[in-house]
């Protein structure tokens, strides 16, 4: 003799995945909240190993929030200062975010920024070359965030692109217009590239003293 129904064995099986999803994946609330503002309150002027700045984060963080973008794609995660502004704004939308870096010994100290944060369950953390893995990501992606080589920025670009939904944005990290004519190094040629493109409307953030260009994707083509 069956101890319970089939109908709410079923219904009990549902139940108890739904409640392993937020363990799985994260939870967002005031408690989370006030974790991640404790740890970056606790760790304020201490990102170093090309890491944003606070300021930079807050623009990311903004960025994601303001748009509700949900599937995201950083390439550079150095130790996780930008990659927590992102997952802290994707735990507010229901997004999830893909970081990528080739040191395995700033992956593994971001890892660990992300667990002491509270955010590790919104992250998916990928120790690889990016030049082989974002070619390879199938996407989508309506936000992108490339701080990595920057004489790689361009191809970074020209990959993503099409996995980048309309709407999207694509963010790029120590960017600014004065590089344009190829003034700035490795950039410049992204920027000028960026800017050519009919079909993306690129801006500069205010307020960034790296500066972080803003690229949103109007149409496929």
């Amino acid at each position: 003799m069956r101890s319970i129904a089939p109908g709410l064995a079923g219904l009990s099986l549902v139940l108890a995945l739904a409640a392993a999803v937020p363990a799985a994946f994260g939870q967002a609330g005031p408690d989370l909240d006030r974790r991640v503002q404790a740890f970056l309150d606790a760790h304020a002027g201490q990102w170093r190993d090309m890491n944003v700045s606070e300021a930079d984060g807050r623009i990311l963080y903004d960025l994601v929030l303001k748009s509700k973008f949900t599937r995201a794609l950083e390439i550079g995660t150095s130790t996780g200062h930008s990659g927590i502004w992102i997952a802290w704004a994707l735990s507010k939308t229901g997004g999830r975010l893909i970081t990528i870096d080739i040191d395995e010994g700033r992956r593994r100290e971001a890892l660990a920024n992300f667990r002491a944060a509270g955010l590790d369950g919104f992250i998916d953390s990928r120790l690889g070359d990016a030049h082989e893995l974002v070619p390879a990501l199938p996407g989508p992606f309506d936000f992108v965030f490339c701080d990595a080589d920057k004489d790689w920025y361009k191809n970074y670009l020209v990959a993503v692109l099409p996995k980048l939904v309309a709407g999207g944005c694509f963010t790029a990290h120590n960017v600014s217009p004065r590089m344009r004519g190829g003034r700035g190094g490795g950039a410049s040629s992204f920027v000028e590239y960026v800017l050519s493109l009919p079909n993306l409307e690129t801006t500069f953030a205010e307020g960034s003293w790296a500066g972080i260009s803003i690229s949103t994707k109007r149409s496929e083509k």
